[in-house]
This record gives C-alpha cells, sequence and structure tokens, in this order.
C-alpha cells in the first residue's frame, strides 16, 4: 500500500520552501510537486508544515490520491508509473500532440510519404475544427461525421483522411490506455460509430497514342526563364512514359550506383516500406531516350544522385510540381481546356493502357511492367525476378506511340536480347535502311551504304524533311543494318538537333 506525506525539501535563493507530497511504494520513494509554498514561519522546529491552508489543499490531494488507488489495482506499480498513474489518469489528453508524436515516428522508421498524408490529415481537421490543439474527448462521432460531411465533394480525401485519423486514435488506445492496470486516459473509441466512405473510383487520366504525339512533337512554348519548364516537363513525361512509367519522386531519387550498364535498378518508393521485396525493379534506358536521359546527368563528381535535378530542387515535392507546371504550360499553349490539361500521371496511366489495349499485354503483365505487386509480393520476396519481360513490353509501347501511327505497328524499338555493345553499328560498306518520323508517320526514307555514323545518315534524312516541321518538334528516326539486322532509334529536335 502506498503511503504519502506532505513535506518540503530544500530552501531556495529566494527564501521559500516548494511543498511536495512525498509518496512510498514498495520501499521506494518519490515526490509530487505542488504549487504551494511556504517560509520558515510556517514550519515547526521539526519542519513540519504548520500553515493550516496549505496543509487542508495537500490533505484533498492525499484523500483523491488514496481513492483512486483503491479502485486500482497498483501493487505491480513501480513508484514512477504510480507517480505517472496519479498526475496523468484523469489529464484530458491532447489528440494534436499525440498525433505530432505518430507522424514523427512514421519518419523516424522511413515511412516519409505515408507521414506526410497523415500531417495532411491532421492539419485538414485542425483547419475544421479552427484549433491546433484537438483533445481527445473533443473528436464524438458527431463530430467526425460532420467533418467527413465536409470533404464530401472530393475524390480521395473523404477517405484516405479519415482512415489517417482513425489510424492515429487507434495507436493512442495502446499506447495510452492500459485496461488490466485501469489506466483509462482515452474514455471511449468514436470510429465505433463513424462509417468511412469509399474514394471515387480512379480518374482514367491515360490519353491516346495520337495525343501522345502531338504533345511530344509540338514546339515548346517561349519563355523567358533560363531553365525552360515546358522543356522540362516534356522531357521528364517522356522519360516516365519510356521508362514503365517510373514516378518523379524515383527519377528524383535515383543514385549514380542505381545506373549500370543502360539499366536503372531502383525501390519504389510508394511501397518499398511495405512490400517484401522492398519494391525493387530494373529498367533498361531505351536508345530512343538515350540523349533525353543524358541530358540532365549530373557531372559533378561529388554528387550521390544520377540527375542534377537536386541542384536545382530542394525535394521530390518541388521537382514534381515544376514538371506538372511545364506541362500544363504545353497543353495552355496547345488551347487545351484548363480541366483537359495533362499532369505527370497521365503518362503513366498512359503507358498502362497502351500496352493492355494496344501491345497485347495482359493486366498481370503490365502490373509487372509498372511495379505493382499484383497480389505476389511474398513470392516477390524469394525469387530473383528477371525483368526482361517489362523491357520488351516497355519496348512495344515506345515503338507503338512514337514510330507507328494510328493504322499501323513497325518492329521493335530494341532486340532486348541484344547486348547493348552490340546494338548498333556502321561502317561504309553496311546497307543502312534508314526512316524518319514526325507524329508517328514515316516523312523521310533511304537505303544506301557509304556512312561512317549514325549522325551521316540522320543528316541524309534531315535533307528530306518536309519544311513545315515547326522549330523545336521532335523527330523520331530508325536506323537498320541490313547486314545484321541491327537496329536503332534517335530523336532529334529541330533547331538544335538539327
Amino acid at each position: 500500500m502506498a503511503t504519502f506525506k506532505t513535506t518540503v525539501r530544500y530552501k531556495r535563493a529566494d527564501g521559500f520552501y516548494q511543498v511536495y507530497i512525498r509518496v512510498v511504494h514498495r520501499t521506494k520513494t518519490g515526490y509530487i510537486k505542488t504549487d504551494k509554498f511556504v517560509t520558515d514561519k510556517q514550519l515547526s522546529k521539526s519542519g513540519e508544515i504548520k500553515d493550516p491552508v496549505v496543509n487542508e489543499y495537500c490533505s484533498r490531494a492525499i484523500l483523491h490520491y488514496n481513492d483512486m488507488i483503491n479502485r486500482t489495482d497498483v501493487s505491480q506499480y513501480s513508484i514512477s508509473e504510480l507517480i505517472d498513474f496519479l498526475l496523468n489518469s484523469e489529464t484530458e489528453v491532447c489528440f494534436s500532440e499525440y498525433a505530432l508524436q505518430f507522424i514523427a515516428r512514421m519518419e523516424t522508421e522511413g515511412h516519409e510519404r505515408n507521414a506526410k498524408n497523415y500531417r495532411l490529415a491532421v492539419n485538414h481537421l485542425e483547419r475544421y475544427l479552427g484549433t491546433n490543439r484537438i483533445m481527445f474527448t473533443v473528436l464524438s462521432p458527431s463530430v467526425l461525421k460532420k467533418w467527413i460531411e465536409s470533404m464530401s465533394l472530393t475524390n480521395r480525401a473523404k477517405e484516405m483522411y479519415p482512415t489517417c485519423i482513425r489510424q492515429i486514435f487507434k495507436k493512442a488506445l495502446v499506447d495510452l490506455n492500459d485496461e488490466e492496470r485501469g489506466v483509462v486516459r482515452i474514455k471511449y473509441n468514436p470510429w465505433l460509430k463513424v462509417n468511412i466512405p469509399k474514394s471515387d473510383s480512379t480518374v482514367q487520366r491515360a490519353i491516346s497514342a495520337e495525343a501522345c504525339r502531338e504533345f511530344f512533337n509540338r514546339p515548346l512554348p517561349a519563355t523567358k526563364m533560363i531553365s525552360s519548364l515546358p522543356e522540362l516537363g516534356r522531357d521528364v513525361a517522356l522519360l516516365s512514359l519510356c521508362l514503365g512509367g517510373i514516378n518523379t519522386v524515383d527519377i528524383y531519387n535515383l543514385k549514380k550506383g542505381d545506373y549500370k550498364d543502360g539499366i536503372i535498378g531502383y525501390k519504389r518508393a510508394k511501397t518499398r516500406s511495405s512490400r517484401r521485396d522492398e519494391a525493387y525493379i530494373e529498367m533498361r534506358v531505351e536508345p530512343f531516350i538515350q540523349s533525353t536521359f543524358d541530358k540532365y546527368l549530373s557531372t559533378d563528381a561529388n554528387e550521390e544522385y544520377l540527375f542534377n535535378f537536386h541542384g536545382r530542387y530542394s525535394n521530390s515535392d518541388s521537382f514534381n510540381a515544376n514538371v506538372n507546371i511545364g506541362i500544363r504550360k504545353i497543353c495552355q499553349d496547345m488551347g487545351m481546356k484548363k480541366e483537359d490539361h495533362y499532369c505527370y500521371y497521365t503518362f503513366r496511366h498512359t503507358w498502362a493502357t497502351i500496352a493492355q489495349n494496344d501491345c497485347d499485354a495482359n493486366l498481370y503483365e503490365v502490373a509487372f511492367g509498372m511495379n505493382h505487386s499484383h497480389g505476389l509480393n511474398v513470392t516477390r520476396g524469394y525469387v530473383r525476378i528477371d525483368f526482361t519481360p517489362a523491357w520488351e513490353l516497355n519496348a512495344k509501347v515506345i515503338d507503338f506511340i512514337f514510330f507507328s501511327n494510328k493504322k499501323s505497328k513497325q518492329g521493335k524499338a530494341l532486340d532486348f536480347e541484344a547486348p547493348k555493345d552490340a546494338l548498333f553499328r556502321i561502317s561504309p560498306k553496311r546497307m543502312i535502311y534508314g526512316r524518319a518520323y514526325f507524329k508517328g508517320e514515316v516523312v523521310a526514307e533511304l537505303t544506301d551504304i557509304g556512312f561512317s555514323n549514325v549522325d551521316e545518315v540522320i543528316a541524309r534524312l534531315v535533307k528530306q524533311l518536309p519544311k513545315d516541321i515547326p522549330t523545336g518538334c521532335n523527330v523520331q528516326f530508325r536506323l537498320l543494318n541490313c547486314d545484321t539486322q541491327k537496329e536503332a532509334v534517335y530523336e532529334r529536335s529541330k533547331g538544335k538537333g538539327f
């Protein structure tokens, strides 16, 4: 049984003694600080407090503490646990403070992107209630229902935000309540009476191959900025479309060690913490986008990241925002309505749609190429994955979009079995069959010998190009070595590449 006694401990520099309630439990001693003070005149020679007001206050506190321990089995509590129980079990708990600690733990454990969603949910709830100190007692079923109702017109937030808040609440029930010891700081769980609505179906952002050709072959709008956002938006969208729909955060976080022998290997940021295989995938950089890929490679020997985006943007969110601004500027220049503007995810969805609808891939193959777990995340953790089927599908998507028109397909972008160093070589004695494409249409063609390198072939094809191709538009070139049957594809921009 714990015992209590009013006492003082030491004299302060100002001559006052702070009053404490001494707690003795299981032969250990602890002290509970009060807000009362006494002087030497209020103490007896033996150190006992003589002030009746102070003694009455402390007596009431001791009576309350005795009542609390009589109602709860505290026999196994340590002295610190007992004092914490006496001081905090009836104190109103702040949800906002607990949520901050919860989110900080998520970030420490490497769940930064999920932590961002939780922070957005907490911030939205605080704005709705008009305070950044929400108490657990405030979160009643009626309050939560009204909050969720306020998000009824949103597509995803009406499900995601309440789900995040509920997860924080459930963890708080475990951390702050101890029913076995009678510690119940959170009195009830309001979520038992709250239904969370389902988010709207994912908007199909995919566009047609014809729309892609129009977008990527359009002259960039003029800009006064040193770094052209439309150019950034177009180039990064092209990288996504031609690298299996890779996300901007993964492009931003690629390191030099992730790129070897023409192949990038990375762990998808969105799902690496929730999958046994850490969402690892390898994707080959097709020759078609090699020049765009190389344009943004970091030249700083001390830089660990593959691309130079870290020198221009503070984080992946800023990078993604600027890419989307660039894409929207192109859409605006194309005369599109604001609600029809593309975004970066448009091209990830487009990759999947064209792969399934136009390249004869089934949904399993599409999921594999886009690094979705497709229900086999445990199996993927055991198997050493061969990613060449994803490379082959990616090459088919590139071929359909950039090297065909609406009615036809023409060959592969790359033979996936061919080693990189033997893909394509030119010598004057070998016959070269070359074609130039603009918006998927063949606009120039030749078959000849006498070429020493790729640039000579492209230069000859350029002479045949229509004069009305606008400056800044991209033209694709497909070259076939008729003797070795090796093929390569390239892209050049009018005004820069030719």
